[in-house]
């Protein structure tokens, strides 16, 4: 029987690190390297890699990411089954979401790491590669958007947050759960979340600078007056609880609202920003009255990422807001 075809893009990470305790690890494995590493992958699809770069996760760019989501259209065209992107688990979450709100094809997208090296005794990269071509070759998969795949779990881009520094079991999606798991070489899926339309992708201006700030307890603000004078062209701002800032930040919001756009997320793990139950100064009804944008489900660093596509996209004023709005209410089954 003929095995489907997976592009397999490896961009580095952990998953390509080897090294000692000494000098400590970097990246050194091809993509090619890591597929010798996984003899039955040749019995499950017939890969092909392309190696796009070396770089650890932190070190990825929005740039990169656009770059990825357009040669992903372009080969997904080409009669692949699905598509593994192999990185550095810092940034998987973030990558994830841009590549689910950029890609238009509707066939699996899958990012997949390891959080051992290589090297390491235990080294789980095997195991997860092993898992993402699994998920990529699967039928069921197809019009769920961009997957995040490690440690024999599926989590939907939307929700998947990495919780852990350390742990193979790192990622975890607070909200809703894992949407799969791959059991017997097979994934099962226990609930189906229908992918949003994809933006359009940015052709100039993709490094729009989005400042994402994090409120603690005691905060004077005096960062969100500095944010217009040092070039940034919107605001992320996670606050407190359903979204509560100190009464003395409210002044601060109306002014850099006026200025440019500014989303309102939490810095809590899980839950979204509310809208109409806290009414003090500071609540989230006095700061979205003040022209802040409610966040809805996106932690902060997705918030900032979407922020930064819709401004990169030229949309400003009511037209950003509302954009924003309909991806966050699209999040939920029954859009929320």
């Amino acid at each position: 029987m003929q095995l489907q075809r997976v592009l397999l893009i490896s961009t580095g990470g952990t998953i390509t690190m080897t090294g000692d305790a000494k000098n400590g690890i970097a990246p050194t494995l091809t993509g090619e390297d890591l597929v010798r590493a996984v003899p039955e992958l040749a019995h499950t699809a017939d890969v092909e890699v392309h190696s796009y770069s070396t770089k650890p996760g932190a070190s990825l760019t929005l740039i990169d990411l656009v770059r990825i989501a357009e040669l992903l259209d372009t080969r997904l065209a080409e009669g692949f089954a699905g598509a593994v992107v192999v990185q550095g688990t810092d940034t998987i979450e973030e990558t994830a979401f841009v590549l689910d709100t950029l890609v238009t094809s509707e066939r699996p997208v899958v990012v997949t790491g390891a959080m051992r090296s290589a090297s390491a005794p235990g080294a789980d990269g095997p195991a997860n590669l092993m898992a993402a071509v699994t998920v990529a070759t699967t039928a069921a998969a197809c019009g769920l958007g961009t997957l995040v795949v490690l440690n024999d779990e599926a989590h939907a881009a939307r929700h998947v947050q990495k919780s852990h520094t350390s742990l193979p079991s790192a990622f975890t999606s607070p909200d809703c759960g894992p949407i799969g798991r791959i059991i017997e070489g097979r994934l099962q899926l226990y609930a189906r979340q229908p992918r949003l339309a994809p933006l359009p992708r940015p052709v100039n201006d993709v490094d729009a600078a989005v400042a994402l700030l994090k409120v603690p307890l005691g905060d004077d603000g005096r960062l969100l007056g500095a944010l217009p004078g040092l070039g940034y062209r919107g605001a992320v701002i996670e606050a407190m609880g359903a979204g509560h800032l100190p009464a003395s930040f409210a002044e601060q919001v109306s002014r850099l609202a006026a200025a440019m756009p500014v989303v309102l997320a939490t810095r809590v793990a899980a839950g979204p920003v509310f809208q109409k139950t806290y009414g003090f100064p500071g609540s989230e009804m006095d700061l979205i009255g003040r022209g802040a944008i409610p966040g809805g489900y996106l932690a902060g660093v997705k918030a900032c990422l979407l922020l930064r596509l819709l401004v990169s996209a030229g949309l400003s004023g009511d037209t950003l807001k509302d954009a924003y709005q309909a991806r966050c209410n699209g999040m939920l089954l029954g859009g929320g």
